[in-house]
């Protein structure tokens, strides 16, 4: 009786393994099903994310390459308002005496004109008087230079309308036509810029 009990028994034990390894057979396999799932749900949530990252990446190449024309473009500006306001400061200084070198010149015509009146006349007191102007006069000149201020006396050079002015034109077969004359006042620039052009009488061809 015994032995028959143990023997079914052991028919029995091998029975129960085999359902045993069966259900583990079985809850692997779901295992490795919702594994390959997760793991397919994680592989096409990557994908968007990679595309958004990716997008992003291209967003922030185009601002920083809008940034860097940007910063370029204000560097160009900076640098041209740089050389304006340095232009404008050389300018300054250069012309900002020319109204009152303008204002001198009327000084300088009337020394000119005592010299050549006095020039005339042998008295004693009048040459005196002379010298003097003329001490005067130069003082003016070397004034004049320091300031680069220089008088245009144009006769016998060829009429030059951005320095000249033309108040007569005269009959002269002996120089070239358009040629200067005579000089009725003298003209003067400032640093090479006109600040009084000469009046000059200009020649033309004699009629025939």
């Amino acid at each position: 009786m015994s032995k028959k009990s143990e023997s079914d028994t052991e028919e029995i034990k091998p029975q129960a393994e085999t359902e045993n390894g069966v259900a583990e057979n079985e809850a692997e396999t779901e295992a490795e099903a919702e594994a390959g799932e997760g793991s397919e749900q994680a592989e096409a949530g990557a994908g968007p994310d990679v595309e958004q990252l990716m997008e992003k990446i291209a967003e922030v190449e185009l601002a920083a390459a809008t940034a860097k024309d940007d910063l370029l473009r204000v560097k160009a500006e900076m640098q041209n308002l740089r050389r304006r306001t340095e232009q404008d400061i050389e300018k300054a200084h250069k012309y900002g005496q020319e109204k009152f070198s303008i204002e001198l010149l009327s000084v300088m015509d009337n020394l000119e004109r005592a010299l050549e009146a006095a020039s005339e006349h042998d008295n004693e007191t009048v040459k005196a008087i002379y010298d003097g102007v003329e001490l005067t006069r130069k003082s003016f000149i070397d004034c004049f230079n320091k300031f680069n201020i220089e008088a245009v006396d144009p006769l016998g050079e060829p009429f030059d309308p951005e320095l000249h002015q033309a108040m007569s034109t005269q009959e002269n077969n002996e120089v070239e036509p358009n040629t200067v004359v005579a000089v009725m006042q003298k003209g003067y620039t400032l640093h090479g810029r006109v600040i009084r052009p000469a009046m000059v009488m200009v020649s033309k061809p004699a009629s025939t």
